[in-house]
C-alpha cells in the first residue's frame, strides 16, 4: 500500500494446493522428502530435522522442521493432490521460492497459493522483532518483554 499502513507480522504462512500432480511422484517417499528438503533450501531456510511417513496402500505425510518454522506435506496420489504448508518467520526467507519449486517438482497443472500473515500484526509500519532479549526472559508469573 503506497503511502498507507503496511502489515508487519512475525511469520508468513503459505497454504499451497497442488492439484493435478504426477501421482507417481506423490506416492514416492524419497521423491517427496527430497522435494520438501530442496524447497526449504530454495527458501534459504535452516533445516533442523525431517520426518516422513508412507501410508498403505498410498499417501505420504511429512515435515521439514526449519529454524524459522516448518514445511509440511500430505499427499493423496489417488487424486493427484498434495496439501503443503510453508510457514516461515522473519523477513530473510523466500517461502514463495519454495512454493514455486514444489509446483514444478510435483508437476501440478492446477496449483494455488494463499498467503497468510501470522503472529502479532503491527499496523503502524513498526518492524516486529523476531527474538526475545535474554534479560527479559523469566519463568514465573512475569510477562516476557519483547524488544
Amino acid at each position: 500500500m503506497k503511502g498507507g499502513n503496511r502489515l508487519q507480522a512475525l511469520g508468513t504462512h503459505l497454504l499451497v494446493e497442488l492439484k493435478d500432480c504426477n501421482p507417481d511422484i506423490l506416492n514416492d517417499i524419497k521423491e517427496v522428502q527430497d522435494a520438501l528438503v530442496m524447497a526449504a533450501r530454495k527458501a534459504k531456510a535452516t533445516i533442523v530435522e525431517t520426518s516422513f511417513h508412507e501410508f498403505s496402500p498410498f499417501g505420504i505425510s511429512g515435515m521439514v522442521v526449519i529454524a524459522e518454522s516448518h514445511l509440511s506435506i500430505h499427499t493423496w496420489p489417488e487424486y493427484g493432490y498434495a496439501a503443503v504448508d510453508i510457514f516461515t518467520c522473519g523477513d530473510l526467507l523466500k517461502p514463495e521460492k519454495a512454493a514455486d519449486y514444489l509446483i514444478e517438482r510435483f508437476q501440478s497443472k492446477n496449483p494455488s497459493v494463499i498467503e497468510m500473515k501470522r503472529g502479532t500484526i503491527s499496523l503502524d509500519n513498526q518492524k516486529l522483532p523476531h527474538k526475545i532479549e535474554e534479560d527479559a526472559v523469566s519463568y514465573g508469573a512475569k510477562e516476557l518483554q519483547v524488544v
